[in-house]
């Protein structure tokens, strides 16, 4: 009686791994993006960063697992100012000669059934500081492609140890300040 049941269970294991494979996609960082925008009481900037790496997992039909690395020194300002993009590659900001990298790691994906929006959860690292944080997000499933398109969510710098003129850190910047939260859209491509 014990090794039919056994068996029964290796059979129903077996052919769930065939009917549910693992399957694993890499990112396009060609056709991923990351933008952002970050503000100040007398206007804002915006402009983009490179994805490095990436790559997601799908397994029964659903990502269950993602790592993404983000290259800080590709930072960009839209308006192609070498001296702003300097800045934020400084000590100043994201410190990119000693934290080249940000990375992104999905802890979970919740779905809606009746539409494509997932919220989606994980630990981001940025200065070698890790916090988990969530966003909403549209997902494009098919067989051979995987595209994650983001709603644009807030970071706050600040919990990242990003001080530049931030009221976290400094009370007498009185309007000379830059706002600790700063927005982020991703698109993610991943392909088998």
């Amino acid at each position: 009686m014990k090794k039919t049941g056994i068996l029964l269970l290796v059979v129903t294991f077996v052919s769930m791994s065939f009917t549910n494979p693992i399957q694993k996609y890499n990112v396009d960082v060609e056709n991923s993006k990351i933008t952002w925008k970050g503000y100040k009481p007398t206007g804002s900037h915006e402009g983009t960063i490179k994805l490095q790496s990436g790559s997601l997992i799908k397994a029964g039909g659903v990502i269950s697992e993602g790592v993404f690395t983000a290259d800080m020194t590709s930072i960009k300002d839209a308006d192609g100012s070498a001296r702003l993009e300097g800045h934020l590659k400084s000590a100043d900001f994201f410190e990119v000669e000693t934290f080249p990298t940000a990375t992104f790691k999905i802890s979970n994906v919740t779905t809606n059934d009746t539409s494509n929006k997932a919220w989606i959860t994980g630990e981001m690292t940025i200065k070698g500081i890790t916090k988990e944080i969530k966003f909403p997000a549209t997902i494009s499933n098919s067989d051979e492609t995987i595209t994650i398109t983001s709603e644009t969510f807030q970071i706050n710098r600040a919990e990242f140890n990003v001080k530049y003129k931030s009221k976290t850190f400094f009370n007498d910047l009185k309007d000379k300040f830059v706002n600790d939260e700063f927005d982020l859209q991703v698109t993610i491509v991943a392909k088998k």
